[in-house]
C-alpha cells in the first residue's frame, strides 16, 4: 500500500481529511507521525502558495507522495480578511475560539445582509519527482452572531453555509463532507491521487522486472 503523507500537524484537519480520503487504497501518515520533518512556514500571500510549498518540502524530504492544503475564511466586510492569516488571526497563541470571537467583535456592528464570507481551499499533490498538482473548492455563506455547535474547528461553530440554517459545526460530519470547501477540494484531489499511485505502482512492477 503505498504511503502519502499530509503535510500538517492540526489535529482537527487530519481528522476530517482521512474520513474525505477513507476509500482511497492508501497508508495516509502526517507529519505527526514522522517527528523528524520540519512544519513548513506558511509565509506565502495565497492558499495555493503555501499548499504547494508545504507539500513540496514533505515530498522532497521524503521522496514520497505529500498532500497539504490551505484554506480559509474569507469575510465581505472585512475586505477578504482574515484570508491566508485564517490560523494566525489575531495573534499566534489565539485559540480557535479566540479568533473566532476576535472576528465577531469586528463584525458586531453588521446586519445579517452584510455578513458575507465564503470558505476557501487550495490542495497540493506532490509526487516524490517534484511534480505539482492543485485543486480548489469554496464554500459560501454568512457570518453568525454567536458561536454554536461542537463538529468541526476553526471558524465552523460562526459559519452558516448557503442553504442552511446551522453553522457548519451545527451540521453533521456527513453533510459537511458533501458542502464544505475541503471536500470539494479534496474530492478533485481523490483522482489526481489515485493517477499518481497508479504510476506509481506500474513503475514499481516495471523495476522489479528489470532486476529481474
Amino acid at each position: 500500500m503505498v504511503e502519502v503523507i499530509l503535510a500538517s500537524r492540526n489535529k482537527g484537519k487530519i481528522r476530517e481529511i482521512r474520513e474525505l480520503l477513507g476509500d482511497l487504497k492508501i497508508h495516509l501518515t502526517s507529519l505527526d507521525d514522522h517527528p523528524g520533518l520540519p512544519s513548513p512556514v506558511e509565509d506565502g500571500e495565497s492558499f495555493r502558495e503555501n499548499a504547494v510549498k508545504k507539500a513540496k518540502v514533505v515530498a522532497s524530504l521524503t521522496r514520497k507522495i505529500a498532500i497539504a492544503d490551505d484554506s480559509g475564511l474569507e469575510v465581505e466586510a472585512l475586505d477578504g480578511k482574515p484570508g491566508v492569516r485564517s490560523a494566525r488571526f489575531g495573534g499566534e497563541g489565539l485559540s480557535d475560539e479566540g479568533r473566532a470571537e476576535k472576528l465577531l467583535s469586528l463584525l458586531k456592528d453588521i446586519p445579517s445582509s452584510n455578513r458575507k464570507a465564503a470558505f476557501k481551499c487550495v490542495v497540493a499533490i506532490v509526487d516524490p519527482q517534484g511534480n505539482v498538482r492543485t485543486t480548489k473548492g469554496k464554500c459560501s455563506g454568512i457570518i453568525g452572531f454567536e458561536p454554536k455547535g461542537e463538529n468541526g474547528f476553526g471558524y465552523d461553530p460562526i459559519f452558516i453555509p448557503e442553504e442552511y440554517e446551522k453553522t457548519m459545526a451545527e451540521l453533521s460530519p456527513e453533510i459537511k463532507n458533501k458542502i464544505s470547501h475541503r471536500a470539494k477540494a479534496f474530492a478533485q484531489a481523490k483522482k489526481i491521487l489515485e493517477e499518481m499511485i497508479a504510476k506509481q505502482n506500474t513503475e514499481s512492477r516495471a523495476q522489479s522486472t528489470e532486476t529481474f
